[in-house]
């Protein structure tokens, strides 16, 4: 149960399974900007392959080809190499006197 949520007695309030909008839905104003923006997709990457191909600084060709290929193949996911050996030893102190 979410932190917003009672839980009530019955079946009165509260949430209910499967209400709201599904996961993955988007609403009708970001589906809007979507379609008006699908109508530039075509003009949109062949500014960026002409970018790659000959922009002024490597910086701007690369920028366009990673924008490229997040587009046609999506962004690569992130990953952490996490060493979770250590010597550490936690100690958890309780009922410590005051010193007054």
């Amino acid at each position: 149960m979410k932190n917003n949520q009672r839980k009530s007695p019955g079946k009165v309030g509260g949430a209910r399974p499967g209400a709201g909008r599904p996961k993955g839905a988007v609403n009708r104003a970001t589906a809007d900007i979507r379609a008006a923006a699908q109508v530039y997709t075509e003009d949109a990457l062949a500014t960026l392959a002409q970018i790659m191909k000959a922009g002024e600084s490597e910086a701007a060709r690369v920028a366009a080809a990673n924008s490229i290929l997040d587009r046609g193949f999506g962004k690569p996911r992130q990953s952490m190499d996490v060493d979770a050996t250590s010597d550490m030893t936690i100690e958890i102190v309780t009922g410590v006197p005051r010193a007054d």
